[in-house]
């Protein structure tokens, strides 16, 4: 991930959406694209602020998304592409996933992060 692909996210509050997985050996057909238009559909989402992924090359990849609210979470959960791509990646691309939603309290960058505790 370069540094261009850091989401720069406003001062906290804001809410975070932890997706670890790790693809199955066959998960070729498809998935880039897929990925590629989640991107894009979910940064059109009401709400939505951005979004970091890697993945290792072992295939476990780690994606999180941003945003203003739990309620523009439960939004972007329901959109009907985005469930179609759940389904297929629980059928197809993956072989173990976590989610995780979080509330950020606090964040800072290297310029701004304090020298001493959190």
């Amino acid at each position: 991930m370069s540094p261009e692909s850091l989401a720069r996210t406003p001062a906290p509050p804001y809410w975070a959406v932890l997706f670890t997985s790790r693809r199955t050996a066959a998960d070729a057909e498809g998935y880039a694209e897929t990925a590629r238009v989640m991107a894009e559909l979910s940064a059109a989402q009401p709400g939505f602020l951005g979004i970091e992924s890697v993945r290792d090359a072992d295939g476990v990849g780690i994606t999180i998304s941003y945003w203003t609210s739990e309620e523009a979470i439960h939004a972007w959960k329901r959109v009907a592409r985005h469930r179609e791509a759940q389904r297929t990646g629980r059928a197809r691309w993956y072989e173990d996933y976590v989610v995780r939603v979080a509330r950020v309290e606090r964040a800072y960058t290297l310029e701004d992060s304090p020298t001493e505790g959190l």
